[in-house]
């Protein structure tokens, strides 16, 4: 980190600092956990470099299938240096299995496979709780354009077919994960955030018991602890297929 770096925005998973370059910011992953909007806190050891390695190769994985992302390199084991984004006020959720809200808001029991992959689109904003949005509800706003709102949407289904098969390819089913997207300075939108298990739901496909297959931050939201193994487990098998790949 450079003595001109400064704390551009601390969220709960991670800090943006600037750097020389204004159109590249530095992400430092945290170890801190939060859940239910922050309500639940807590920390899980090395978290922090484990998200970051993960979402590197992921991100490395999704660029070479086509999809514009912001990352660029990892300067340290818990850093990420990335392309600086204007973010869209939307989490864009894409869900293969029922399983949390999807089950409390509709009654479908948990486990149950969609017949097709279903896009949510989510309004980022902590006050407000984060609440689903209807497509009209989101032209009211104004939070995204038509276009833009059809290309996410296609953006989350190309990178779910890319996501699941490379799970599925580390023995891991993807039940479902959260995206976000930001348009760069030359106005082109791309991934940003973060993959991780933080962002995503994924259950061991060797595992039937309903707790003991969760590999993500359900460990931490539920209490079924092991989080750290968990964590460790997932940034295990996506090395091992990344090798693999090689």
């Amino acid at each position: 980190m450079s003595a001109q770096s400064t704390n551009l925005y601390e969220g709960k998973a991670k800090i943006l600092y600037t750097t020389d370059d204004p159109d590249i910011l530095l992400a430092h992953f945290k170890d801190e956990a939060t859940a239910f909007n922050a309500k639940k806190r807590g920390q899980i050891i090395g978290k922090g470099e484990i998200n970051c390695t993960i979402a590197a190769y992921l991100f490395q994985v999704l660029e070479a299938s086509g999809i514009p992302t912001h990352f660029i390199d990892c300067p340290a084991p818990n850093q990420m240096r990335v392309q600086a984004l204007k973010i869209l006020p939307l989490e864009v959720v894409v869900r293969n299995i029922a399983a949390g809200s999807l089950c409390q808001q509709t009654g479908l029991p948990v486990g149950t496979v969609l017949p097709d992959p279903l896009v949510e689109f989510y309004f980022k904003n902590d006050d407000l709780g984060d609440p689903l949005l209807t497509r009209d509800r989101l032209m009211l706003l104004k939070l995204a354009t038509p276009e833009q709102l059809d290309q996410l949407q296609s953006s989350a289904l190309r990178i779910n077919e890319i996501l699941r098969d490379f799970f599925h390819q580390c023995r891991i089913t993807l039940v479902d994960f959260k995206l976000e997207f930001g348009v760069d300075r030359h106005g082109e939108i791309r991934l940003g955030d973060e993959i991780s298990p933080d962002t995503c739901r994924l259950w061991d496909e060797s595992e039937d018991d309903p707790d003991r297959r969760v590999l993500d931050k359900d460990r931490f939201r539920r209490d079924l602890g092991q989080v750290e193994d968990a964590y460790q487990q997932v940034l295990k098998r996506v090395l091992e297929q990344v090798n693999r790949k090689k």
